[in-house]
């Protein structure tokens, strides 16, 4: 475990389960389709392989950069499009893939902002959900596991661009980013 990690929160096998659980009920839904899955860079990329490893519909891939949060722990309230989806959405069925979900501020304007595009469906898949700091109105549609108040690193998590490639997730000890 890293010298930075107070505990392992969720280990590599307990990890690589229940992604390939979760793909398997998605798979099932898309059978006949060809959706377009999204992954919410960075965050969700080491999530967002092992997910779409265990689908056989046919899907498409593509990738946005979004983020209300900028380099600190606490989310700034406003969403910014670092990087747009080189595919058209209108009229194709949209798996969004996303790391974590908080407040929910990032997931809920991503997914306004997807149907306005002409989108006809937007699927939230969710590695990780912290039900207890949502101040928006959303839920994902599927997730790996609920989670408590904590901050967390590892498996395409990071905090400053660090801790990134854990290979599980655990929770960052708060003398790490506390007082920064």
């Amino acid at each position: 475990m890293h010298k930075d990690c107070e505990r392992i929160l969720f280990s590599e096998e307990q990890l690589r389960s229940r992604v390939a659980e979760v793909a398997k009920e998605v798979d099932k839904l898309y059978k006949d389709k060809n959706p377009l899955c999204v992954g919410i860079l960075k965050g969700s990329i080491i999530f967002y392989s092992d997910f779409i490893r265990h689908l056989t519909a046919p899907v498409a891939l593509d990738f946005m950069a979004v983020s209300s949060y900028g380099g600190g722990s606490v989310s700034s309230g406003k969403l910014r499009i670092k990087k747009d989806l080189d595919n058209d959405v209108k009229g194709r069925d949209v798996i969004v893939i996303e790391d974590i979900i908080d407040s929910g501020f990032t997931l809920a304007n991503l997914k306004q902002l997807l149907l306005e595009r002409g989108a006809n469906s937007v699927l939230i898949v969710t590695l990780l959900n912290k039900k207890g700091r949502r101040e928006y109105d959303i839920a994902p549609d599927f997730n790996c596991f609920d989670i408590e108040n904590e901050f967390v690193v590892g498996y395409g998590l990071d905090y400053s661009e660090r801790y990134r490639a854990l290979p599980y997730i655990g929770i960052l000890k708060h003398e790490v980013y506390e007082n920064k």
